[in-house]
């Protein structure tokens, strides 16, 4: 039998998100019930609330950024125990069938089911996210949470923190690398404590001073402000991967400038045109590479919550009650938080 859940949705690109109740399905034998405790809020909740990237359907519910407990499982399921900690990202199914899914990479599967605005692959119904009290999700896209975090800081590294770690894995970073992050927002701070806690000397680029203070907190080495002609000379041909965090279009030809030979620079913050146009004469002289990056697979995303757990990193968080959502929205798209928005789902019932 289906469950009533209590939720906050969009009903359209132009309104607030308001209460709204729906319908969460009667487990199958392979899910969990997830009672949601936090859920992060990611600036693509408000990119899909308003349709920037294409037709979404209504009502939304967003979030997929969820930290809860179990509440009940299915008969099949064998990962999960009521009253475990657990975690779900921006994926709820996929194919399971097909060469990514294959190769641990579920986040390019043609076939993905997003926890909100997807539909599932069974029933065809609409998926409903995060900002809700309940959940009840494929016990293969559950994450493991390590008891010794604190569970609120904890959401935003189910977007943000797989956002970052994923490349500084695949380019091996460790002891002896140099990394540089782009921008200090909700994505710069973590892969600052990420990239710090796997060895590397970070820097920090910055178009505006200020910015020092909270960078070293952080764990980064030095502080570059990239308008400064003089101080981007001092790090030429210096980094072995540079992390972008800027969700808008700009210059990088500056920032290739200061990757070593055989760096990479990786988008991670901007989908759409570059402007002004990429030069190819350092990319190809160098060896340098400009590519992108996409969130991280169900078991990249469990190391890397494994490794947060070892080395104790969360976000840093201002915790809202799920009625300020709006104001958080906005606030959001001025920057205006330090550094992730967390909703407290509790306050659904006040």
């Amino acid at each position: 039998m289906n469950s009533k859940v209590k939720g906050y949705a969009a009903h359209s690109p132009e309104s607030d998100l308001i209460p709204y109740s729906f319908e969460r399905r009667e487990i199958r034998a392979d899910d969990v019930e997830i009672d949601i405790l936090y859920c992060g809020i990611c600036h693509t909740d408000i990119h899909h609330v308003r349709s920037d990237w294409g037709k979404e359907e209504y009502p939304m519910v967003p979030g997929h950024e969820i930290i809860g407990r179990v509440k009940r499982v299915g008969k099949n399921v064998t990962k999960f125990k009521v009253g475990q900690a657990v975690g779900v990202g921006c994926l709820v199914d996929s194919c399971q069938a097909c060469s990514s899914c294959s190769h641990h990479q579920e986040q390019y599967c043609d076939n993905l089911v997003t926890t909100y605005g997807g539909r599932d692959r069974f029933d065809g119904s609409i998926t409903y996210g995060g900002y809700s009290e309940r959940i009840v999700v494929s016990e293969n896209f559950v994450l493991d949470i390590p008891e010794n975090l604190n569970l609120a800081g904890t959401a935003p590294l189910l977007c943000a923190g797989i956002t970052v770690y994923s490349p500084l894995r695949r380019w091996k970073i460790r002891e002896g690398k140099k990394v540089a992050i782009v921008g200090l927002g909700g994505l710069g701070h973590i892969a600052i404590k990420l990239a710090k806690a796997m060895g590397a000397e970070v820097t920090l680029f910055s178009r505006s001073k200020g910015k020092e203070e909270d960078a070293y907190r952080l764990g980064a080495d030095n502080v570059v402000i990239s308008i400064d002609d003089a101080q981007m000379q001092t790090v030429k041909s210096t980094f072995d991967l540079i992390i972008d965090t800027v969700p808008y279009n700009h210059d990088v030809n500056p920032y290739i400038n200061t990757l070593a030979p055989d760096g990479a620079l990786v988008l991670v913050g901007y989908f759409g045109p570059l402007e002004p146009a990429v030069q190819s004469g350092p990319l190809i002289a160098r060896g340098k590479s400009l590519t992108g990056s996409l969130i991280g697979g169900l078991e990249e995303t469990q190391q890397m919550l494994d490794f947060c757990g070892e080395h104790n990193i969360v976000a840093d968080i201002e915790m809202i009650n799920i009625q300020d959502i709006n104001e958080a929205f906005s606030r959001l798209l001025k920057a205006d938080v330090k550094y992730r928005f967390v909703i407290d789902m509790d306050s659904l019932n006040s």
